[in-house]
């Protein structure tokens, strides 16, 4: 798989989850959520401490989810994507977008030795049909051979 397709196949799931919303709405995870859930995404929240951010339901795990999901956001530290790359695996969750910032590299080896598809160090927004800023900073990456970092 190309990583062009890889973040096609990623963005063509409907509904998916994200890990990393905060409870303050001051962090970039609520930037996501608002951002996807305007371009038309379902976008379930998964939160182990609490059940409601803002008006949306929050889930404490991946197993909790009431619905299956296309792929995984994560806007959290390393360590936390590390396990909860786990966690999707072990729900069947095969599509991973580590956000900038919450990469590791023990996350994307475990990915790719598990066959989950994987981006990472790549803002979301960007690609998500970008507008404003992330359009013309997904313009600017492509031109400059920056976008994206995925691995299948």
């Amino acid at each position: 798989m190309t990583q062009q397709s890889v973040v096609e196949t990623f963005l063509s799931h409907k509904t998916l989850a994200l890990a990393g919303v905060s409870r303050s709405g001051k962090k970039f995870g609520n930037a996501v959520l608002k951002a996807l859930k305007i371009k038309g995404y379902e976008v379930l929240v998964v939160h182990p401490e609490v059940a409601d951010i803002d008006g949306h339901a929050c889930f404490p795990s991946l197993a909790e989810l009431p619905d299956r999901v296309g792929g995984l956001i994560l806007v959290v530290p390393p360590v936390q994507t590390e396990k909860l790359v786990r966690e999707a695996h072990s729900v069947g969750i095969l599509n991973i977008w580590m956000q900038q910032g919450s990469e590791s590299k023990e996350a994307v080896i475990f990915c790719q030795d598990n066959d989950m598809a994987v981006i990472s160090g790549e803002c979301i927004l960007m690609y998500a049909q970008p507008q404003g800023f992330h359009k013309f900073h997904h313009w600017l990456w492509g031109i400059l051979g920056k976008r994206p970092k995925a691995h299948a």
